[in-house]
């Protein structure tokens, strides 16, 4: 586990631009953290890091946005109208777990079916996980805490 702090918003889209320059195709990013939190900065960030030009936004009310251009596409969902893992399914989003050509980033991580006691976190396809806590910690300073899991 690892934790890192971000003075600004320009830090967290940098902290994601890092990790976009090395992140691997079939790997899946999911994020936690409130609104405001700085979920969207980092993936923008990470867009930027997979050498995409692409505006990224919050994909609140569309629930995907998908970002090609660079070296790999870029799926970027946003699950906080999805309650449950039903629900997720039921709007068509488990393929994009499961996508080996791209990078998959889920804001609202918790509400996905990875967070069951009998998948231990781990994607089925063997994929790389990489979770995300972001924590408030002053109106520019957020705590960024991750783990790794997985191929």
């Amino acid at each position: 586990m690892g934790t890192l702090i971000s003075a600004s918003p320009d830090e967290t889209v940098a902290i994601g631009v890092a990790w976009g320059r090395t992140v691997t195709a079939g790997s899946v990013i999911g994020l936690h953290g409130e609104l405001g939190a700085g979920k969207t900065q980092l993936v923008k960030g990470l867009a930027l890091g997979l050498g995409s030009t692409a505006r990224v936004h919050s994909p609140t009310f569309a629930l995907i946005n998908e970002y090609a251009g660079g070296r790999l596409p870029l799926f970027h969902l946003d699950l906080y109208r999805l309650e449950t893992p039903a629900q997720i399914r039921s709007a068509g989003l488990d393929d994009y777990f499961f996508r080996p050509d791209g990078v998959t980033v889920v804001e609202w991580f918790e509400r996905t079916l990875f967070q069951r006691p009998e998948t231990e976190g781990r994607l089925p396809s063997g994929g790389r996980l990489r979770e995300v806590w972001i924590e408030i910690v002053s109106e520019t300073q957020r705590r960024l805490t991750y783990e790794d899991s997985g191929g």
